[in-house]
């Protein structure tokens, strides 16, 4: 019974940038795999990173490879995604999800396989 909150959205520019944050609980398992998902108006809900709370390995999509960078901090229980040069189509609904060890090793993160969810926090490119 995780928890997880996600803060730090808001409404930029478009080439600005955001950093979001996803504080989980201290019920998550040491080794989590931890990941943002993004789900836009009329659009599905889409991978953008993820990251191993043991390992630290990090997964992109090849969309915002070198414009966003996730990182974590293990003694917080958290979380975050630097996101620059932001554009449209970034715009969308953010979502935190933490799941099994496991996720993290597989490739690209299917949001089935996650089983802690947050609430979202909206990020607006306005032009």
């Amino acid at each position: 019974q995780v928890q997880l909150v996600e803060s730090g959205g808001g409404s930029v520019q478009p080439g600005g940038s955001l950093r979001l944050s996803c504080a989980a609980s201290p019920g998550l398992n040491v080794g989590s795999c931890m990941a943002w998902f993004r789900q836009g108006p009329g659009k599905e809900r889409e991978d953008v990173a993820a990251i191993g709370m043991r390992s630290g390995n990090t997964y992109y999509r090849n969309s915002v490879k070198g414009r966003f960078t996730i990182s974590r901090d293990g003694a917080l229980n958290t979380i975050f995604l630097h996101m620059d040069t932001l554009g449209p189509d970034d715009a969308a609904m953010y979502y935190c999800a933490a799941g099994s060890p496991l996720i993290c090793y597989s490739g690209t993160p299917n949001w089935n396989d996650f089983e802690n969810w947050g609430q979202g926090t909206q990020v607006t490119v306005s032009s």
